[in-house]
């Protein structure tokens, strides 16, 4: 069962909120949206997002770019 403590402090509420988290303003948090950057959801006409879901996403993309960079070492 999930601990609705831990979901409401995981969650980002809003473009504000996330463009602060990652360190952008809210122009580009919207833009990320649109482009589908970022896994962005929205309640209601709000865009949210996990902490916790963004710092593994960013993970997933260092990896990938490590794997990608060490190919082009050769």
């Amino acid at each position: 069962m999930l601990d609705t403590d831990d979901i409401s402090e995981d969650l980002l509420f809003g473009a504000d909120a996330i463009a602060e988290f990652l360190g952008t303003d809210r122009r580009q948090v919207y833009h990320f949206h649109q482009m589908q950057y970022l896994p962005i959801f929205r309640i209601g006409s709000t865009l949210c997002c996990r902490r916790s879901t963004i710092a593994n996403w960013i993970l997933e993309r260092e990896r990938a770019n490590q794997s990608y960079n060490r190919g082009l070492s050769r």
